[in-house]
């Protein structure tokens, strides 16, 4: 079956520009506030070393950037890239309320065409944002590129659970109350709302994401379900250079 969601860039970069300025607070609102907890295991499953360099990728308005920050006492060193600007700038004001303004650089960038160096940070990660990419093994071949190697790739993303009652509940709860009350709240005319269950529903999940995350590369990976299975993170190792004799 070909994939029915729209995830061409310009549709997907003004559909999170429109809802920016209540993104937040409706992530933790729908959630109820358990996406603070996915990012708090995240960043304590791929714990930063003092000094780290870090991508958070589709970053958003910033929250695993920041809770990077946090994790590794302000040492890293973190860039934040996204292509909306909307996002962006959130992202900035939320990283200087905290303090957060000399070690966290946000940058706008498409996932697919990232503009820095091979080899060049020991995680990066991408929290609930590869899912939103219109090519995903290029999303997970460009973050695999700028993965020093021996570093590692994590990414957080939406799944869906597999144990009943709960599947029925979520899943009821996931496509007919949430779109709901996000359109209520955000007023998108983009409906971004109803676009989200429909993303989650195309997008890879288990050991077939874990399968293009072998092919972009990387080795040792890793699935764990979040929460009964609401989240999945993801993680895996770039391999180390061979250097010829």
């Amino acid at each position: 079956m070909s994939t029915t969601v729209d995830k061409s860039g310009p549709r997907v970069r003004d559909m999170f520009g429109e809802i920016a300025g209540r993104y937040d607070f409706l992530n933790h609102l729908l959630s109820l506030n358990i996406d603070r907890y996915w990012r708090w295991r995240t960043v304590r499953i791929v714990p930063p070393a003092p000094g780290a360099k870090i991508l958070d990728l589709c970053t958003g308005t910033g929250d695993l950037a920041l809770a990077y920050h946090r994790a590794a006492g302000g040492k890293a060193q973190i860039i934040g890239a996204d292509f909306c600007y909307q996002m962006l700038d959130i992202a900035r004001q939320k990283a200087a309320k905290a303090g957060a303004g000399q070690s966290i650089t946000f940058i706008e960038a498409d996932a697919q065409q990232v503009p820095l160096d091979d080899n060049r940070f020991e995680i990066v990660c991408a929290a609930f944002g590869l899912r939103n990419v219109a090519d995903t093994d290029a999303g997970l071949a460009e973050m695999t590129r700028v993965c020093a190697p021996g570093g590692q790739v994590a990414v957080l993303e939406f799944s869906t659970p597999d144990r009943q009652p709960f599947k029925f509940i979520y899943s009821w709860y996931f496509r007919h109350v949430l779109p709901r009350i996000g359109q209520l709240f955000s007023r998108s005319a983009a409906g971004a709302y109803n676009y989200l269950p429909a993303s989650v529903g195309e997008f890879p999940q288990g050991e077939q994401l874990a399968a293009r995350m072998r092919a972009a590369g990387l080795t040792d990976v890793t699935h764990r379900g979040l929460t009964l299975g609401i989240a999945t993170l993801y993680v895996g190792t770039k391999r180390p250079e061979i250097r010829g004799q």
